[in-house]
């Protein structure tokens, strides 16, 4: 009996050259194309163009400008609000699907990840036409006798539902699978014991699906404070998005240096997102072994 951990451990320790080797190549690109470059521009960034010498100069340019200060306050409401929604809208909808058969629930799905296979433009495009201000839902509103439309185009909410609408794909399927992780028997020995559905809810379905909730809400944040395509094209001119800004910073104003100074606060701000985003999904890893 003795001999069975030491042979479980020489067979682990024969796989770790194998585990490394295949890790090896995703890890070695992470750092090329995502580590190195972020660490080249905020090195770049504390550098000030002329004497060469380390200073904060392009951050004290930045921290004291209230059009970028508006500009990446703007960016974290637009992308908090887009989060929120989606983990409101996708929740009931995930819900739904994992505890409904037939084939209305498949129709419901398909229609729901349909985002997923269009080009951001083409959404951008199909919005315009639907809430526009001589779009179909104005044109529907008006032969109904509903005047006084109002479109959210070029406003900060045509932002919010171009990337709600472009994130609801991936949000449900991260919420789906970890739907999937719960077993029918919990649920059906709870309503046995006469537990109603909100006390399911959140007595049994919420916590084991917190990981996943993290997972969803940080991939939300990720996506939409990085978006570009959608706040170009359906967002204000101002306040702006900051992809918006640092394109409009670098091609209009000529001013490099301020462009890779707000890349560097956006990365910072991913960045604190992504720490939560690693935890959770190592804690899920730590909970399954």
């Amino acid at each position: 009996m003795t001999a069975l951990p030491f042979s479980g451990s020489k067979s682990q320790a024969r796989h770790v050259p194998v585990g490394l080797a295949l890790v090896a190549a995703p890890v070695l690109l992470v750092l090329l194309f995502v580590l190195l470059p972020a660490l080249s521009a905020i090195l770049s960034t504390l550098r000030v163009s002329g004497d060469g010498d380390w200073s904060l100069q392009n951050y004290r340019v930045f921290l004291s400008d209230p059009l970028s200060i508006g500009n990446v306050l703007f960016t974290l409401q637009t992308t908090l609000i887009t989060a929120v929604l989606l983990l409101g809208l996708c929740l009931p909808i995930a819900l739904y699907l994992r505890f409904s058969q037939g084939r209305l629930p498949a129709f419901v799905q398909s229609i729901a990840v349909f985002p997923l296979f269009v080009p951001g433009i083409i959404i951008a495009y199909a919005l315009i036409r639907f809430m526009g201000p001589n779009g179909t839902l104005a044109t529907v509103l008006h032969h109904l006798g509903v005047d006084g439309y109002r479109s959210p185009y070029l406003t900060g909410w045509g932002t919010i539902i171009g990337l709600v609408w472009e994130g609801m794909p991936l949000t449900l399927l991260v919420l789906l699978s970890g739907l999937a992780q719960i077993q029918d028997a919990a649920v059906e020995a709870a309503r046995d014991v006469g537990a109603g559905r909100l006390r399911i809810l959140t007595g049994i379905i919420l916590p084991q699906i917190r990981n996943s909730l993290i997972v969803a809400f940080s991939l939300s944040f990720l996506g939409a404070f990085g978006a570009f395509t959608l706040p170009y094209v359906l967002g204000p001119a101002s306040p702006e998005m900051m992809g918006v800004f640092m394109q409009r910073t670098f091609t209009q104003v000529l001013d490099p240096a301020q462009a890779q100074t707000q890349a560097v606060v956006s990365f910072l701000i991913c960045a604190l997102v992504g720490i939560v985003y690693v935890r959770s999904v190592a804690r899920s890893h730590g909970a399954a072994r």
